[in-house]
């Protein structure tokens, strides 16, 4: 055997017992094929070479240190983003309920229709309703005659009443007269004077007012009473007329001819659900911690399913003066706020979910990394760059952040400088000076 074949033979010994430590069987069997010399010295070079990146990366051997993940330092723009999901709906809303156990006679509109306010929806069956409004108008005609009838009477009782106190009354000066002179006794003027006060009782037992004698107040009750109901049948035998109490399109329409327009299923569901669909808005919940950020009059970018891709805007229009349970066991509390949708789209529909991004701070031109490389740390907040193979540990001070970075000034001697290689996402275990490897991210 010559020098090189032994040489050859020697170096795919070495192959094979290279592949055997990292291959599985299938791959074993291979490297006993006839390979040139060429491809085996590749193949054991790429070997070679994942197993020294993996023992870098393992942190092994004394030189390179540990491997990291870096970028440049740069500046730039950050925003600071409330992204909130939320029902879109009409500004303005109405349930049509009817109370009257009638029968729905007629249906004038269906979903999707443009009404008016004060157009009729709806006709009820209206013959029980007038035929309660006959019965209250017969009683009421009954208490307005009884009245009257006792009005008279008592004007007429109230003239003879005050005719016999007069005539009592003279009856009684005279015996006074006479009795100071001694022609009548003392009883006779007594008897006189009980005849005079019991005509002025009488006089006195009639309801006056501004000199004009009244019938009891009974009587004017009962009208009272009469008249009420009379305008109670009355109403209803207008709501047997359904009518739309504001301008908007009819989104729900739970009814139909013949069904009772009290009886609209388990849920007691409305007759008519009427919105104005002109202008949409949409309302969110805003965590009690953030609501601090956000203002009436202030934008929003508001996207959808069904605008595929596209945007609208939108504005702060309310923020509820009271907190609300999140709900889910969670002790946060939530302030539903709401947000009038500027753009007119109309793809944008009344009750689908949208999401509206609200921008509540935004910084311009300054220095940012990815929001994993800050770290908390006792003394504050810093981030880690490698400068000469080794970790500096630069303090900083946080500013706007967004969900991917956040704006970072320096806090202290180091200086913050554009390029410098920034670890992307520190280990707790890095310290000062600590040997790694910047590894530049892709």
């Amino acid at each position: 055997m010559t020098e090189t074949e032994r040489s050859e033979e020697e170096f795919d010994a070495q192959v094979a017992e290279l592949m055997k430590q990292d291959g599985p069987a299938e791959k074993k069997k291979r490297v006993h094929k006839k390979w040139s010399r060429k491809r085996k010295i590749l193949t054991a070079a790429a070997a070679v070479a994942a197993a020294a990146a993996l023992f870098r990366m393992c942190g092994g051997g004394s030189g390179g240190g540990v491997m990291v993940m870096t970028a440049p330092l740069t500046r730039g723009d950050v925003t600071e983003v409330l992204s909130l999901t939320g029902p879109i709906s009409g500004t303005d809303s109405v349930d049509v309920f009817s109370n009257l156990h009638s029968e729905v006679q007629a249906l004038y509109v269906k979903e999707g229709d443009r009404v008016e306010q004060g157009q009729v929806l709806a006709e009820l069956n209206t013959a029980d309703t007038q035929r309660e409004v006959d019965v209250a108008k017969n009683a009421y005609d009954l208490a307005v005659a009884e009245y009257e009838e006792q009005a008279v009477s008592a004007a007429n009782g109230y003239a003879k009443a005050v005719q016999d106190y007069n005539t009592a009354k003279g009856n009684y000066d005279r015996s006074a007269v006479l009795a100071r002179a001694g022609n009548i006794s003392q009883v006779d003027l007594e008897t006189a004077r009980n005849a005079m006060d019991d005509a002025a009782r009488e006089v006195s037992s009639y309801r006056v007012e501004n000199g004009q004698p009244l019938p009891a107040k009974s009587y004017e009750l009962r009208i009272k009473e009469a008249q009420y109901e009379l305008e109670t049948r009355q109403e209803a035998l207008e709501d047997t007329k359904i009518t739309s109490p504001i301008t908007g399109t009819v989104v729900r329409v739970n009814t139909k001819v013949g069904r009772f327009a009290d009886e609209t299923g388990d849920t007691a569901e409305p007759l008519f659900v009427i919105e104005n669909l002109d202008t949409l808005e949409m309302e969110i919940d805003v965590s009690e911690y953030s609501i601090g950020q956000v203002a009436v009059g202030q934008k929003a970018v508001i996207s959808a399913d069904i605008l595929n891709g596209d945007t609208v805007t939108g504005e702060v229009t309310a923020i509820s003066p009271t907190g609300e349970e999140k709900g889910g066991g969670s002790t946060e509390r939530v302030i539903p706020t709401t947000i009038r949708i500027n753009d007119k789209d109309s793809r944008l529909i009344a009750g689908i979910t949208a999401r509206a991004e609200l921008t509540l701070n935004q910084a311009h031109d300054t220095w940012v990394v990815p929001g994993s490389a800050v770290m908390d740390r006792e003394d504050g907040a810093c981030i880690a760059a490698v400068r000469d193979g080794a970790v500096q540990m630069i303090p900083v001070d946080r500013g706007v952040e967004s969900d991917i970075q956040t704006e970072v000034k320096a806090r202290g001697e180091i200086p913050l400088e554009e390029g410098m290689e920034i670890i992307t996402s520190p280990d707790a275990a890095l310290t000062d000076g600590m040997a790694v490897t910047a590894v530049p991210a892709a």
